[in-house]
């Protein structure tokens, strides 16, 4: 679940904070950068607890409501369509899941029920629940299909939810958005015959992005010197102390990749890195890192610097 584009953000959050303190011990910061990758997996299964948690909510004000309809002798009962939802019923028994939330006792939904509670009403008041509530179809696939579209369109875009998030950890300032699209994917995977056992998404989809987020780590703090002589050789019109620390940390970021994993295409690389300049730098950053990169990438190719066999342990001549 954990993939490049997460790790990639977080090696350049945690490289530009080791800017600021070069004096910081580097075990420390990679044990860090490790605590920081956990928490992104903890946020995906704090995002998968707000479906069951809005459930709960809407179980206990089916029933309230069914009593007070008994009580006053109606034969009219509210339809239990959504608090009987299936998929939502799966979710909430997930061994996976039940098992997180049994070992996080410091955050609970139960505490933010404003958040709860502002979804519900989002979700019962909007179109996607009218027509689940309308439907004749009465199917597993329906009931995961209105939880698909109810997370995209109402729970993702929550921002009490994101607020709360925001309040438990500040590690997820920036991780929700791409969360959020591995919680849809999540979704569209259940299927009913799994039950209980169905497998959430694992917290690396590979092996090898557990190690390219060490390995890029160390590639970034090593040879951040030697990165930063070639983006002053292709800066020569720009005074390298005018060039704003986060610019840099993204160019040294993107360096230690493109010269360090051959395998990872080079326009991919810097793509990633001008998209991450797009969103974490000044407006007028992308642009500006993309002239340098692409300069520094043809003066390496123009060495012959760019060789596979040449790229690791990479140092200026």
């Amino acid at each position: 679940m954990i993939n490049r584009e997460i790790v990639r953000l977080k090696v350049v959050q945690l490289a530009y904070a080791n800017h600021k303190n070069c004096d910081k011990d580097f075990d420390a910061a990679m044990k860090e950068l490790a605590f920081s990758l956990s928490k992104a997996y903890d946020l995906y299964h704090y995002l998968l607890l707000l479906i069951t948690n809005v459930t709960d909510y809407a179980e206990k004000k089916y029933e309230s409501l069914t009593e007070r309809l008994k009580t006053i002798g109606s034969t009219e009962m509210p339809n239990p369509k959504f608090v009987k939802n299936r998929f939502a019923a799966q979710l909430a028994i997930n061994e996976q899941l039940c098992q997180f939330e049994e070992n996080r006792q410091n955050h609970k939904w139960t505490e933010a029920e404003d958040v709860i509670r502002g979804l519900y009403k989002q979700i019962v008041e909007s179109e996607i629940y009218k027509e689940y509530m309308d439907s004749e179809e009465d199917s597993y696939e329906a009931d995961r299909e209105f939880w698909r579209k109810a997370y995209k369109q109402i729970v993702a875009n929550d921002e009490n939810a994101e607020n709360a998030l925001e309040e438990w950890s500040l590690y997820w300032n920036d991780d929700k958005t791409i969360i959020d699209t591995f919680v849809l994917k999540t979704i569209k995977r259940f299927t009913e015959p799994a039950g209980a056992s169905q497998p959430l998404l694992p917290a690396y989809s590979e092996d090898e992005d557990k190690e390219f987020a060490g390995k890029l780590f160390q590639y970034v703090i090593s040879y951040r010197k030697d990165y930063d002589e070639l983006i002053k050789m292709c800066n020569k019109n720009w005074d390298m102390e005018r060039v704003a620390v986060m610019d840099l940390v993204i160019m040294e970021c993107a360096l230690a990749e493109i010269l360090n994993f051959p395998s990872i295409d080079v326009c991919v690389s810097l793509n990633e890195y001008i998209n991450i300049a797009k969103v974490y730098s000044t407006p007028q950053s992308s642009g500006y890192i993309n002239g340098i990169l692409d300069a520094i990438v043809k003066k390496l190719k123009k060495e012959k610097k760019l060789d596979p066999k040449k790229l690791v342990n990479f140092k200026r001549k």
